[in-house]
C-alpha cells in the first residue's frame, strides 16, 4: 500500500549510518574498538541522545550501540564526523549509497533524523526505499547484534552509567523471529518502523512510514510481518 508515497523517515534514517559503518568494518577501514571523540557539535544536537561530552570518547562499537538502541543523536553525529570529517561529507555518502542501492526516491539531509532547522530540508525517503535499505543491511549480518538488542548500557561501571532500552516494540515483546531494525517518529513525520524477522529459514521486513499513531503503526506492521509468513510471500 502506497509505498511509494514520500514521506519523512525520520530515526529510520539511522539505519543508513549503520550500513555505511559495517561495510567500513567489513572491508578493514574501519575497527569495533576505534575510539570516537565528541565534537561540541555532536554533544549540542539535542533530542533522543546519550548526553555525550566533549571531554569523553567511546569505541565504534558502543557509538553503534547508542545509535540503534537509543536512538541517540549525538553518537549518530559523532560516528559521522570519525568518518567523513563533517556531517555534511557524510550526509553525501548516505546519499551516493542510496543511489546505488536504488533508493530512488530519498533525499537524506541530515545523519539523525531531526526536524530541520530553519533554512534545512527535510529528509525524505518511501516505504519502498527504505526496505531496500534493509534488504541490503540483512547483507551483513553483524548488523543484528545492535538492532536485536533490546538494553545495554553505556558507561557501564563508571560513575555516570546510562540504561539504553531499544524503542522496537516487537522486540520489547519478543515476537516470533524479530531482530531489528529501528522505529521513528516526530510530530511532522509521525511514527514510523522498519522491522523484520526470521522463522524457518525465511526472513521478511515490513515497513510503516509516516502512521498517525505508534498503537496504528504497531498494529499494521505486525499484522504485515504475521501475513506475510502466512501466505509464504
Amino acid at each position: 500500500e502506497r509505498a511509494d508515497v514520500p514521506g519523512y523517515p525520520a530515526s529510520t534514517l539511522k539505519l543508513m549510518v549503520l550500513l555505511l559503518i559495517q561495510e567500513r568494518i567489513d572491508a578493514g577501514k574501519l575497527k569495533l574498538d576505534d575510539m570516537v571523540g565528541v565534537s561540541v557539535t555532536a554533544s549540542k544536537t539535542g533530542g533522543s541522545q546519550v548526553f555525550l561530552d566533549p571531554r569523553e570518547s567511546f569505541s565504534v562499537e558502543d557509538m553503534l550501540y547508542a545509535t540503534i538502541i537509543q536512538s541517540a543523536n549525538d553518537a549518530a553525529v559523532a560516528l559521522a564526523e570519525h568518518v567523513a570529517g563533517s556531517k555534511e561529507a557524510f550526509i553525501k555518502m548516505m546519499n551516493d549509497r542510496a543511489r546505488e542501492i536504488g533508493m530512488a526516491d530519498t533525499r537524506f539531509a541530515s545523519v539523525h533524523g531531526l526536524p530541520p532547522s530553519a533554512g534545512q530540508r527535510h529528509d525524505v525517503s518511501t516505504a519502498r526505499d527504505m526496505a531496500a535499505l534493509a534488504r541490503e543491511l540483512c547483507k551483513h549480518p553483524d548488523i543484528f547484534r545492535y538492532t536485536s538488542a533490546v538494553y545495554r548500557q553505556l558507561r557501564a561501571g563508571t560513575g555516570k552509567p546510562f540504561d539504553m532500552r531499544t524503542h522496537n516494540p516487537f522486540l520489547k515483546e519478543g515476537l516470533a523471529g524479530c531482530d531489528g531494525f529501528k522505529t521513528g517518529y516526530t510530530a511532522a513525520a509521525g511514527w514510523s518502523i522498519v522491522a523484520t524477522a526470521k522463522r524457518g529459514g525465511r526472513r521478511v521486513i515490513v515497513v510503516v512510514l509516516g502512521s498517525t499513531g505508534r498503537k496504528l503503526r504497531d498494529a499494521k506492521a505486525r499484522e504485515l510481518l504475521n501475513a506475510a509468513f502466512v501466505s509464504g510471500l
